[in-house]
């Protein structure tokens, strides 16, 4: 009869095996690496893109996060969001991505606080005075929700805390969690050198000047070659990724027309910011004016392409403003900002990912915009007015006194008029069986160049122009409205279009990531708060030690035979 082993040596050989397997687990690990995410929406589960970025990252990259501290609980979540988004990024990214958390407010005493918060200024790092709701009380922080990517000697800051400034605290914040990740990845593969794409910006039709488009021109050279072309002086537009046409007030040419044709058929992408309608606000202050639409000869090419904007111009209730004499103060007039609806505040966006989650932008002298049957061709509407919209078709009239009156509401039945769309896919020439202009050589109906491309059509030339600085003749920043002492997103959304057009790597799809919030019921947090409290206290200890009576009595059975 074979000798049962003793106790002891069970145990023994159950400890060994133990360890044996954890070794086993810890090499599989090491060999075969996989993570689980078992959120719903995926949030802690990097993209393809990202993934890919990181990992073939060429040079070291460190991540400076202004964040640490001791924060109310609504902006802890976002303190540990940009953690954990680190932490999931640095899986990938090995010993290549580092990343550290500092406290500017940490210093001991009031002047060296000062200190660093001016040497933060000065870096471009502006505060943000968040309010969030916690325990029916109001709670507000200044923070820095800002994060700095160096790679080499090169460093960009990265803005943190995004989203829609007329959202809730709450929705804001989540809407900042939710494009973490893209804002971390699209500045850091910003950083690493690669191939620029090139981008020409047409002139020669009364495009804006230099200056009028300055911090668009500027923000693109931070990614992208810019060029100005001439259309009537280049042969093509091969060598080009894009091509920005930036608020035209002159008729283009038939071969002008051609030379965009044929690179937006071939698989360019194009960006039209343009008016309809021709409005002159010296006219309109002086005696007022009728507004006609431009003839930029471009119509048959859009509505080739699958849109048509209409000849009106649309008011909404939603506006800006703008300066108006009221009266007189000792010698001096009086100007105060008034309500312009001619001036649409657009906050009502598509969930594509060049609009996700976008601030409001300002726009000026919009017009609607129709599609028409394009075969083949997707059509996004990106950007509307408000519920509250009117349209005038022409002749509009346009008088900068009538901003003194009253709006009827009543008139302002039209809503969600679209004034921004993204066209998608493989376009047909408008000069398809046609001879090429100025030529008898006819074009054939498909060319050997064509391939799918994106065009983005906006009904505002002034979408993409910055206001200039009265006394130094510098542009501000493109979207600040002086007035209003508020920087609209419309700088965002331009750069947003661009690096969707020109990202082969898919990156920009992360903007659509969505996280989905789930707050308590504040009534039912308030009745039950200290009950459920109290049962999530006392029932783990009370299962803690039913487990620990029953194992004993266990025991004591077991040995008692021996």
């Amino acid at each position: 009869m074979q000798e049962r082993p003793s106790p002891k040596r069970r145990d023994l050989l159950r400890f060994l095996a133990v360890i044996g397997g954890l070794l086993l687990l810890n090499f599989l690990g090491q060999q075969f690496f996989f993570r689980l995410d078992l959120t719903q929406e995926k949030r802690y589960t990097m993209s393809a893109a990202t993934k890919q970025l990181l990992e073939k990252m060429p040079e070291p990259v460190t991540v400076t996060v202004y964040l640490d501290g001791d924060f109310p609980p609504a902006f802890r979540r976002l303190q540990q969001s940009v953690r954990e988004t680190l932490n999931e990024m640095q899986v990938y990214g090995g010993s290549k991505l580092h990343y550290v958390f500092l406290d500017p407010s940490a210093a001991t005493s009031e002047q060296d606080r000062n200190k660093t918060y001016q040497a933060l200024l000065k870096k471009g790092l502006r505060p943000t005075n968040l309010a969030a709701t916690e325990n029916g009380k109001r709670v507000e922080k200044i923070i820095f929700p800002w994060a700095t990517v160096t790679v080499g000697p090169k460093e960009k800051n990265v803005l943190l805390l995004r989203g829609n400034q007329a959202a809730p605290s709450d929705v804001r914040l989540n809407q900042s969690i939710e494009g973490l990740e893209y804002e971390l990845a699209s500045t850091i593969q910003q950083l690493e050198p690669s191939r620029r794409k090139r981008i020409g910006v047409v002139d020669g039709h009364g495009e804006l000047s230099n200056a009028e488009a300055g911090d668009l021109l500027g923000s693109l050279q931070e990614r992208y070659d810019v060029y100005r072309v001439k259309l009537d002086v280049v042969p093509d537009l091969r060598a080009l990724d894009a091509l920005i046409i930036a608020r035209p007030t002159m008729p283009y040419t038939e071969p002008e027309k051609f030379k965009l044709d044929q690179f937006v058929t071939s698989g360019g992408n194009a960006l039209f910011f343009m008016d309809e309608m021709r409005v002159s606000l010296d006219s309109a202050a002086r005696t007022g004016m009728l507004s006609f639409p431009y003839q930029l000869n471009l119509e048959d090419l859009l509505f080739k392409y699958g849109v048509r904007i209409n000849p009106d111009l649309l008011l909404d209730l939603n506006s800006g403003v703008i300066p108006l004499v009221t009266g007189n103060v000792g010698n001096k007039p009086q100007v105060e900002p008034m309500p312009w609806q001619f001036y649409p505040l657009i906050n009502q966006f598509s969930k594509h990912p060049i609009t996700r989650n976008l601030d409001a932008v300002y726009t000026k002298f919009v017009s609607s915009i129709d599609t028409v049957k394009a075969t083949g061709i997707r059509k996004t509407p990106l950007m509307f007015t408000s519920r509250y919209t009117r349209v005038l078709p022409s002749p509009v009239p346009v008088n900068l006194n009538d901003a003194r009156l009253e709006p009827d509401q009543k008139l302002y039945k039209q809503s969600f008029k679209p004034i921004g769309y993204l066209l998608e896919g493989q376009f047909q020439s408008l000069y398809a069986n046609r001879a090429k202009p100025g030529t008898t050589q006819y074009q054939p109906a498909t060319s050997p160049r064509a391939k799918p491309g994106k065009v983005l059509i906006i009904s505002d030339g002034d979408f993409v122009r910055s206001e200039l600085d009265p006394k130094t003749g510098r542009p501000f920043r493109l979207g600040f409205d002086r007035l209003a002492n508020t920087e609209f997103a419309n700088r965002e959304l331009v750069l947003n279009a661009v690096d969707y057009m020109l990202d082969e790597t898919g990156l920009i799809a992360v903007r659509g990531k969505q996280i989905t919030l789930r707050p308590l019921d504040k009534v039912k947090v308030a009745e039950q708060g200290r009950r459920w409290q109290a049962l999530n206290i006392v029932t783990p200890l009370v299962l803690l030690g039913l487990f620990g009576l029953v194992r004993a009595w266990r025991r004591k059975r077991r040995y008692a035979s021996f």
